[in-house]
């Protein structure tokens, strides 16, 4: 029976998406386990929790029986902004490393993963390749496994909203290439169905395919604003990251990342129903409040 309740642990669920995933999976009925290294930030989801455990990835000491009785592991545990000196290797790789770890020797019977869309040709990046070397670990565990690849997230795409609320959105390179945001309840829905599906692999899009320079203008479109866009040339951003590598190895592979992704098109089969437009209108309305819209 495919539609069985499964008791399954959250590990990210205090980011912007583990928040929506643990909605989705309370909403279809599963028991809910929450993983988080600050309990508090999980007080607004007490209504979509069944457990809360104080746990830290990185922290192998702290995990012992967190996958006791557990189903189905979900995890979109990964770092953006460096803490405690921990590195893209130190969380995104070994911290998903420890609960897999775990997982097989508490007889979890499958693992989700969230990583990167076309994350096998961004290797060269260190945010994707401690993505993907995950994966490569997951591949080789023999555990039935998803690895769900979103293009950007809502709440990453927000900063050009940002910028644009101060009047002036920078863009690398043309503004040409093409992107697919999803919000992250959308991407929920398809995380959740990930665990009832025998896909390996899932690429997943929003509803509308975008140029960032439309991005741009709806951001001042949804702001009453006059556009005003200007374009960094690609090979400036370039040595702006050679030099902040330089001095900050973790900003500097963040700006490798996103200078990537400005230049490259990120489409991924479309899914969901809530657009870029809306989402600008909800950010609008709450005057920058953003708790995760």
């Amino acid at each position: 029976e495919k539609n069985l309740i499964k008791r399954i642990l959250v590990a990210g669920s205090t980011g912007y998406l583990g928040r929506f995933v643990c909605q989705e999976l309370k909403a279809r009925g599963h028991f809910v386990r929450a993983l988080a290294r600050s309990p508090e930030k999980l007080v607004p989801l007490r209504d979509s929790l069944d457990e809360i455990v104080e746990a830290e990835v990185t922290r192998p000491e702290t995990l012992e029986h967190v996958c006791d009785g557990i189903d189905v592991l979900f995890s979109s545990v990964g770092i953006t902004r460096q803490k405690d000196g921990l590195t893209f290797r130190d969380v995104d790789y070994q911290g998903n490393k420890n609960l897999l770890d775990l997982a097989l020797q508490a007889g979890v019977q499958k693992f989700v993963y969230v990583s990167v869309l076309n994350g096998s040709r961004l290797r060269h990046l260190d945010i994707v390749n401690a993505h993907e070397a995950f994966i490569d670990e997951l591949v080789a565990s023999g555990i039935d496994y998803t690895a769900v690849r979103p293009t950007g997230y809502f709440s990453d795409i927000s900063v050009v909203f940002e910028m644009a609320r101060k009047g002036r959105v920078w863009l690398i390179g043309s503004g040409t290439n093409r992107v697919t945001p999803i919000r992250g309840a959308d991407l929920a829905v398809v995380c959740a169905d990930a665990i009832e599906n025998a896909e390996r692999e899932i690429a997943v899009g929003g509803p509308q395919v975008m140029t960032w320079r439309e991005v741009a203008q709806l951001a001042f479109e949804v702001l009453d604003q006059p556009a005003k866009v200007t374009c960094i040339p690609v090979w400036l951003m370039w040595a702006v990251v050679r030099l902040v590598r330089l001095f900050k190895r973790h900003q500097g592979e963040l700006l490798a990342f996103l200078t990537t992704m400005a230049t490259t098109d990120a489409v991924a089969p479309e899914t969901g129903t809530r657009t870029l437009e809306q989402h600008f209108r909800e950010v609008k309305g709450t005057q920058g409040d953003q708790n995760g819209v």
